[in-house]
C-alpha cells in the first residue's frame, strides 16, 4: 500500500503537526466580539453544531464540516437531501443512481449515517420515511469518525439535518412547483409569535406532492406536516418541541440492471434507463412516520449551561419489489430472471442526549467543558419473503401481467431485534493565545436483543488535536479521531464478532480572509476501518480484514455583492485488504477439492476472495469536482438571479481487481467511465414574489453511476426540470 504523508510532504509540513479533536463547545456569552453566524445572502454559515455539539466557529473546530443553508439548498433546487449534497467536497451523492426509498451517499468512500437534530434517524433498513428538504434550516455533514460524540458510526461521517424552528417573527411562505415527470407540488412554512413578550412561538409547515419518476410506473408522492412549539419559560429556560408526521408513497427506482446492456455492449442495445423490472400495480415502497422532539435549553449561569434532547420516533414500510437475479440476460440476450421480495418493516426508537457545557476563563486561558450522556432504545422488525417470479421479462419490449399471482401478505414473522446504547462523552478545549488545544474521549456499551438471545459489545474511543488561529484569518489544523461500529450477528463457526474500528489522521486549513465573506477549507487524510469480515466459505468467517482510505478535499465558497461560488475538488484512492493468502494458494486449495459441483463452488468463491483482496471500494470515484456560481443581477434588473452548476464525477470501481494467475484470466475488473453533468437557475423577484425555473443534468445525459462486481450498474438522474412560484408574507 502507498504511503498517502509522502505525496503530500509540503502540504503536510505547512499545517500544525499536532493531533485534533471535535470541536469547541460553546462560545462565551460574556465576550464581547460578536459570531456571525450566516453571511448577508443566507448562503454560507461560519458556525457547525455537528462538529461539537455546540455552535462553533468553523474556523476553529479541527475537523471537516461543510454546512449547507436553507437558502443554499433553495438555489441549488434540491428535491432531495440526496440532491443537496452534491455539490460538498468528498461527499458522492447518489452512488446507486435515482432512488426513492431513501438518500444515499459516500463519505469519503463510505455510508454516512444519518441524523436529524443530532439524534439518529435510522436504525435497520428501509422502515422508514425520508427527510424532506424543505423542513430543514440547515444540513451539516462531518467527515470522518465521529463516534466520539455520536456513538456507533462508520468512519466516513454524519449528515445531520436541521429541522426548522419557531421564532419570534410573524411571516410566512406558500410555494406551488410543477416539473417534469408529471410533478406537482404545494408546500407552505408559517411562523408567528404571541403572549408576553412573545415568549410562545409556533411555526407549521407542510408540503403535498403528487409526483411520477424516470423510472416507469414508479410514483414519488408525499405528504408532511411539521408543526412545531417554542416556549421562553423565563430568560434562561427554553422548550422546543418539534413534530413530523409523513407519508411517502413510491416504488422501486431503483432496478439493478445487468453489466451487459449497461456498462458492457449487449446484441439489442442499450437497456433504456426508465425500464421498470418489477410489476405495475404490485411494486411499492410506502412508508409512514410519527416523530416528536422535545429540546430543552436552561442557563444555569452566563458560564453554565444545559440542553437535553429527546425524541420518539415510529415508522412503519410496506415494501414490494422484484429485481433480476442474478443480474445477466438468458440466452435470448433480452430477458431477465426475476425474484420478488416482500417486507413489512417498523421501527421505534427512543433516543435521549443529555450535555452540560461550562465555561472557565483564567485570563489568557480559556476552556470549554462539555459533558454528556446519550441512550439508544431502538426496536426494528422485518418480517421478509421472497420467491421466484414464474415468468422472464423482455428488458427491450415489457410486457407485465404474464406472471403467476403474486403474494400480497408476508407470512412470515421474523424476530424482533431491540438495540439498546449507552454512552458518555466528556471534551475539553483549551484556548491560548491563538492555540486551541482539544481532547475527547467516549465510552459506550451496546446490548441486541433477538430471538431471547442477547449480545452485548463496547468501545471507548477518542478524539486529540491542535489548532492555530492567525490574525490574517488562516487556521491550520491537525487531528486524531476513532469510531467504531457494532456487529450483531455470530459467526457461524461459533462466537460473535468484534466490532468494527475506524481511525482517521487528518491535517488541514482553513481560512477567512479579513474583511471577506470568503470561507475556504482544504485537507489531507488518512483512514483505517478494521474487523471487516472474510467469508472463508459458508461456515467459516474470519474477522481479519482492513480497508484504508487516503484523500485530499478543497471546498470554497466565495461571496461578493452580486456574484458568489461555491467549488469543490476531492480526491480518494481506497483499498480493501481483505485476505493475508496469495492467490495461488487460494485456487489450490479449491482445486484440491474432489467432487465435481463442489469444486466449482469453491473455486467460484475463491476467485471472489481474490478480486476483493488489494481492491478498491465499490461506487466511490477518484475525482469529483464541482463548481455553482451564482449572478444576482440586482444592478441589471432588479430581482433577477441566474445560477449554473458543473458537476465532474470521475471513474468508480466495481469492488474487484482483475485476477490472472499462471497466465489464465479468472476475472475481469470493470470501472465505470467519468462523466460531466451541467445544472443551472433563473430566477426573478418582484415584490412578494419570486419565480425560478431549476434544471439538473441540463444536456440529459445518460450516466452510470457506478457497477458493483456483485453484476448489476445504476443509472444516474435523467433531465429534471422544476418550475416554482414563491409568495412570501
Amino acid at each position: 500500500m502507498r504511503s498517502f504523508n509522502k505525496k503530500y510532504p509540503t502540504l503536510l509540513s505547512a499545517v500544525a503537526i499536532a493531533l485534533s479533536s471535535n470541536a469547541l463547545a460553546d462560545e462565551n456569552k460574556n465576550k464581547d466580539l460578536e459570531v456571525i453566524e450566516v453571511s448577508p445572502k443566507g448562503l454560507i454559515s461560519y458556525v457547525s453544531a455537528s462538529a461539537s455539539k455546540s455552535d462553533v466557529p468553523i474556523t476553529k473546530t479541527p475537523v471537516s464540516v461543510s454546512v449547507l443553508t436553507a437558502q443554499r439548498i433553495s438555489d441549488l433546487g434540491a428535491e432531495t437531501l440526496q440532491d443537496a449534497i452534491g455539490y460538498v467536497a468528498g461527499v458522492y451523492n447518489g452512488p446507486y443512481g435515482v432512488d426513492t426509498r431513501g438518500d444515499w451517499s459516500k463519505i469519503r468512500g463510505v455510508d454516512p449515517l444519518v441524523y436529524v437534530d443530532g439524534l439518529q434517524m435510522q436504525f435497520g433498513h428501509y422502515n422508514n420515511t425520508r427527510v424532506n428538504p424543505y423542513t430543514l434550516e440547515r444540513v451539516e455533514i462531518l467527515k470522518g469518525p465521529s463516534s466520539v460524540l455520536y456513538g456507533q458510526g462508520s468512519t466516513g461521517g454524519i449528515v445531520n439535518s436541521v429541522s426548522k424552528r419557531p421564532h419570534d417573527e410573524t411571516q410566512g411562505e406558500l410555494w406551488a412547483q410543477v416539473g417534469n415527470y408529471d410533478r406537482v407540488q404545494i408546500a407552505g412554512d408559517y411562523n408567528t409569535a404571541f403572549g408576553e413578550n412573545d415568549r410562545f412561538q409556533t411555526r407549521v409547515v407542510g408540503v403535498y406532492r403528487d409526483s411520477g419518476t424516470q423510472t416507469d410506473f414508479v410514483d414519488d408522492n408525499t405528504l408532511v406536516f411539521a408543526p412545531s412549539f417554542a416556549w421562553d419559560i423565563s430568560d434562561d429556560t427554553r422548550l422546543t418541541v418539534l413534530a413530523n408526521l409523513q407519508r411517502n408513497e413510491s416504488g422501486s427506482s431503483t432496478q439493478f440492471f445487468p453489466h451487459e446492456g449497461t456498462i458492457k455492449p449487449a446484441q439489442y442495445g442499450q437497456i433504456p434507463s426508465e425500464r421498470f423490472v418489477s410489476e405495475p400495480g404490485w411494486d411499492r415502497y410506502d412508508t409512514e412516520q410519527f416523530a416528536l422532539t422535545a429540546i430543552l435549553e436552561h442557563s444555569i449561569s452566563d458560564n453554565t449551561h444545559i440542553s437535553w434532547s429527546t425524541r420518539f420516533s415510529d415508522s412503519t414500510s410496506e415494501y414490494r419489489t422484484i429485481f433480476s437475479w442474478p443480474p445477466k440476460f438468458q440466452q435470448d440476450k433480452r430477458s431477465i430472471s426475476r425474484i420478488y421480495s416482500m417486507t413489512d418493516g417498523d421501527a421505534t426508537s427512543l433516543l435521549s442526549d443529555i450535555q452540560v457545557h461550562q465555561y472557565l476563563d483564567f485570563g489568557n486561558l480559556e476552556i470549554n467543558l462539555v459533558a454528556g450522556i446519550d441512550y439508544q432504545d431502538a426496536k426494528t422488525d422485518a418480517d421478509t419473503q421472497r420467491g421466484a417470479v414464474s415468468s422472464l421479462l423482455d428488458l427491450y419490449n415489457p410486457v407485465y401481467g404474464k406472471a403467476e399471482p403474486l403474494p400480497t401478505k408476508v407470512t412470515i414473522d421474523a424476530p424482533n431485534k431491540v438495540d439498546t446504547q449507552l454512552g458518555g462523552y466528556i471534551q475539553a478545549t483549551f484556548e491560548y493565545s491563538g492555540f486551541v488545544v482539544n481532547t475527547a474521549l467516549r465510552h459506550d456499551n451496546v446490548d441486541t436483543e433477538t430471538s431471547g438471545k442477547s449480545d452485548s459489545q463496547s468501545a471507548t474511543t477518542g478524539r486529540i488535536g491542535a489548532l492555530y488561529l492567525f490574525e490574517n484569518g488562516l487556521s491550520p489544523y491537525a487531528s486524531y479521531s476513532e469510531s467504531f461500529q457494532p456487529l450483531y450477528d455470530l459467526k457461524p463457526q461459533g462466537g460473535a464478532y468484534k466490532p468494527k474500528e475506524g481511525e482517521q489522521f487528518e491535517y488541514g486549513v482553513k481560512y477567512q480572509p479579513a474583511g471577506t465573506e470568503h470561507l475556504i477549507t482544504a485537507s489531507v487524510f488518512h483512514i483505517k476501518d478494521k474487523n471487516h469480515i472474510r467469508r472463508v466459505s459458508p461456515t467459516l468467517h474470519l474477522q481479519d480484514g482492513e480497508v484504508s482510505i487516503d484523500g485530499f478535499e478543497l471546498e470554497a465558497q466565495l461571496e461578493w455583492e452580486h456574484f458568489d461560488v461555491y467549488a469543490s475538488y476531492a480526491y480518494t484512492t481506497t483499498e480493501n485488504d481483505t485476505t493475508p493468502e496469495s492467490p495461488e494458494a487460494i485456487l489450490g486449495s479449491a482445486f484440491a477439492i474432489q467432487d465435481p459441483e463442489l469444486r466449482a463452488a469453491a473455486l467460484q468463491g475463491a476467485v471472489g476472495t481474490i478480486a476483493t483482496d488489494d481492491a478498491p471500494l465499490s461506487a466511490t470515484p477518484e475525482h469529483l469536482a464541482s463548481v455553482w456560481a451564482t449572478y444576482r443581477a440586482d444592478n441589471l434588473v432588479e430581482g433577477l438571479k441566474f445560477g449554473a452548476g458543473i458537476r465532474y464525477v470521475g471513474k468508480t470501481f466495481d469492488g474487484s481487481r482483475s485476477v490472472n494467475v499462471g497466465g489464465i484470466d479468472y476475472h475481469k475488473a470493470l470501472t465505470t467511465e467519468n462523466f460531466t453533468l451541467y445544472d443551472m437557475m433563473i430566477g426573478y423577484d418582484f415584490g412578494d414574489y419570486e419565480l425560478s425555473l431549476n434544471i439538473d443534468n441540463l444536456t440529459d445525459k445518460t450516466v452510470i453511476t457506478s457497477c458493483l462486481v456483485r453484476g448489476d450498474c445504476f443509472y444516474g438522474q435523467r433531465r429534471t426540470v422544476t418550475a416554482n412560484l414563491k409568495y412570501r408574507f
